[in-house]
């Protein structure tokens, strides 16, 4: 059970004064995150971003477990084939509670909750190539463009610093923090371990993707698969053997018509090819061709029929030509339950009493959010800043909306985690 009180132990904005007095620090720590590659060839990019992290988190007084990372299939892969290197750990830091204060004018802790999990991801996109590669304030500071500044690192540090804003306001809660490094891939290294820490009892689960567009909360997201369609067939030269050879190419594109067919937006049901490889010349007939795809759905009985529907385009064992479909229908689907909806609920009162409007939303987008709340945790997920242009060379940030975002999960973890005595 969500407790649905709004904490003001200390006024109505009890948060406000100390999340103002960080809007330099955290601005410059986005500034110092942003800066270190943590997409695709950042080298050790990742394990500064995480060592960042976990240092503060140590100060907070938080313990922390490497969890190494998962394997995943290799033809998720996608064309280039390549081998997944050691995939990367998952940090769990808990900061638990052991004794609850009992004074009368200090806060307690509700007996009935373990504390709060937060969630987020270290990775962007951004390769560590791009010239698009530290992060840029306006002229007016009211917006900074920078790769993964938006999804997710100031979310990371908006997280971070309500923690910190809690504890210096003498409000001691119990709290883990999760931190994987594969999201934007689709965290198959690290779902194991989010989900069985999600599955410990937690009062809720905070994810901190990017806000909507107007600050709007999202309160229900599709899932999302992964899909290979690989065809073979009989090689030969096209003037000489044409009669005898059989495309894999041809048969591939057979295969993409019928796939095309099972997309149905107005069901939730949305399936897109690319990308392709198949044939290395003209004049050979191609016995290998392959595709790459992706699936969203709005509930799990679409997600079922997709999958259904593309298993059927497998061929039998040695017939030619051949059709093997793999797949991995990994982020399942984020309906609106009970939970979630009192969650979100709480959240938007938490707002309102600062000041703030939270509006409620939904998106075609897929997060860690999905996996945390298929492990039975209600969980909201776009707690993040304001801002646009995600995994574009435009990606920006609202400026205002770090200290504002930061001021709402301080108050909503009190919320959820302390009371009045």
């Amino acid at each position: 059970m969500i407790p649905a009180r709004v904490h003001s132990s200390t006024g109505q904005r009890p948060f406000r004064a100390a999340a103002q007095a960080r809007s330099a620090a955290i601005l410059e720590d986005v500034r110092t995150i942003v800066n270190i590659p943590s997409g695709p060839g950042s080298g050790d990019g990742l394990e500064r971003v995480r060592a960042f992290f976990v240092e503060r988190l140590v100060r907070l007084g938080a313990e922390i477990t490497l969890v190494p990372g998962s394997p995943r299939e290799h033809w998720l892969s996608g064309p280039a084939g390549e081998s997944d290197k050691l995939p990367p750990p998952t940090v769990i830091a808990r900061r638990a509670i052991e004794k609850a204060a009992s004074h009368d004018d200090e806060v307690r802790i509700d007996p009935i909750v373990r504390g709060v999990l937060l969630c987020g991801h270290l990775d962007t996109v951004h390769a560590a190539s791009s010239p698009f590669s530290a992060l840029q304030i306006a002229p007016d500071g009211l917006t900074a463009t920078g790769p993964g500044c938006v999804d997710m690192k100031s979310g990371l540090l908006i997280a971070l610093h309500a923690l910190e804003v809690l504890e210096s306001c003498g409000i001691r809660v119990p709290w883990t923090f999760v931190l994987n490094s594969d999201e934007e891939t689709g965290s198959y290294h690290s779902s194991v371990a989010m989900e069985t820490e999600a599955a410990r009892g937690y009062v809720a689960g905070l994810v901190f993707e990017p806000a909507m567009a107007d600050g709007g909360l999202v309160v229900s997201r599709p899932g999302s698969g992964q899909f290979m369609i690989e065809c073979s067939g009989k090689a030969g030269h096209v003037g000489r053997d044409f009669r005898s050879c059989i495309s894999a190419v041809t048969r591939l594109g057979e295969c993409i018509v019928q796939v095309a067919t099972l997309a149905d937006p107005d069901r939730g049901a949305i399936v897109n090819i690319g990308p392709l490889v198949g044939g290395e010349a003209t004049n050979i007939v191609p016995d290998y061709a392959a595709a790459w795809g992706n699936v969203r759905f709005d509930s799990e009985e679409v997600g079922a029929e997709l999958a259904a529907q593309l298993d059927s385009l497998a061929s039998r064992p040695g017939e030619l030509p051949g059709t093997r479909i793999a797949r991995s229908f990994h982020r399942p689907a984020k309906p609106l339950t009970p939970g979630t909806e009192q969650l979100a609920l709480l959240a938007q009162q938490c707002a309102q009493a600062i000041g703030q409007a939270l509006p409620f939303g939904s998106t075609g987008g897929v997060c860690d959010g999905n996996n945390l709340q298929r492990a039975g945790l209600a969980t909201i997920d776009t707690l993040g800043a304001r801002g646009g242009g995600l995994h574009t060379t435009k990606e920006w940030i609202e400026v205002p909306s770090l200290v504002e975002r930061m001021e709402l999960t301080a108050t909503l973890i009190a919320s959820l985690l302390t009371a009045e005595r």
